[in-house]
């Protein structure tokens, strides 16, 4: 299949988010769609941890959430460290649909930021904290070191100057919900605060998890940066160190029309309703396999008008019960 451009991908997510205000008006929240957000949760935990070296496989960090058991024998840090992440994931889900106390006019505070790197990195700090850490550096407040140039040579600025700069970041982040593009300001926004990097540690993970409180403020699915990705989204956040933040925003809308077509509809869709195909997977069924059934007429689908082929949990069910008998 051809990797869809970057206009018709975003022209997808359009109208697919539309289509989900229209139908739902809006992304549904943990207390209407439980079993979607455990899923988001368990995956972003695992995935995004992964990509800063964490070991824990899926299935270990679903026991470790779901659970509340500590499968394997990993090192103590890595469980915390994924345990912390999840709690911070769990916190930006819930106060991104319903802020209560922590409501404002902006889309993402100080206070905000300081607390999910708080959160996240507070458990795993207690027993492996950052070996050159003041007592004054601690989860949730900005470094006091200079930190080193980054590999494609940015230079993060010194800590001095890292107060003032998150104010000028807040300041340029409140753009976001006023262009009609906001995951591409989102992008830039994500890519200036790793240049900043604020914190002395764990400023991917605090970065991934404010874009997700971004992202679901305006009412898109969160991203997930799968581990499988890393060398793309590295890339991605170097050429917009160098002032092109086009592959980051791309990354990014991939992943919440993934996540939208992977976790949310297939869960809100009733049995009859035409949904893309993709959200019909699983089970032993690929989204190809579906693609191939139903060019060759043997899955009964429609074309939408998003161009994509659409069909329903109940039409897969038929041809899934017939799928081995002879024509």
């Amino acid at each position: 299949m051809p990797r869809t451009s970057r206009k018709e991908l975003y022209r997808r997510l359009d109208h697919a988010i539309q289509d989900l205000r229209d139908r739902l008006g809006g992304l549904p929240g943990p207390d209407r769609a439980e079993d979607i957000w455990r899923d988001l949760w368990f995956a972003e935990a695992h995935h995004s941890t992964a990509l800063e070296g964490n070991t824990l496989v899926l299935k270990q960090v679903a026991a470790l959430l779901g659970e509340g058991r500590a499968v394997g024998n990993k090192e103590l840090a890595e469980y915390l460290d994924v345990q912390g992440y999840a709690e911070a994931a769990r916190w930006v889900y819930a106060h991104a649909l319903d802020p209560g106390a922590w409501g404002t006019d902006e889309l993402v505070t100080l206070t905000e930021v300081r607390h999910i790197h708080e959160t996240a990195i507070g458990p795993v700090w207690h027993v492996a904290p950052h070996p050159h850490a003041l007592a004054t550096e601690s989860p949730g407040s900005f470094r006091q070191h200079d930190i080193a140039p980054f590999p494609s040579g940015t230079v993060p600025p010194v800590w001095v100057e890292v107060p003032a700069a998150m104010t000028d970041w807040l300041r340029d982040v409140r753009r976001v919900a006023t262009t009609g593009r906001p995951i591409e300001e989102i992008a830039r926004a994500h890519a200036a605060f790793e240049r900043l990097h604020p914190f002395l540690d764990g400023n991917g993970r605090t970065g991934r998890l404010v874009v997700n409180l971004m992202l679901v403020r305006l009412g898109y699915p969160p991203a997930i940066v799968y581990r499988r990705d890393r060398a793309r989204y590295l890339r991605a956040l170097q050429r917009a160190d160098a002032g092109d933040a086009g592959s980051l925003a791309e990354l990014l809308a991939r992943s919440v029309l993934d996540n939208l077509y992977r976790f949310v509809v297939p869960a809100v869709a009733g049995p009859a309703e035409l949904v893309p195909l993709v959200s019909l997977a699983g089970d032993g069924l690929s989204g190809g396999a579906l693609r191939v059934a139903a060019n060759r007429g043997r899955l009964r689908a429609q074309r939408g008008t998003d161009g994509q082929w659409h069909s329903t949990k109940a039409w897969v069910e038929e041809y899934r019960s017939t799928r081995y008998q002879r024509e």
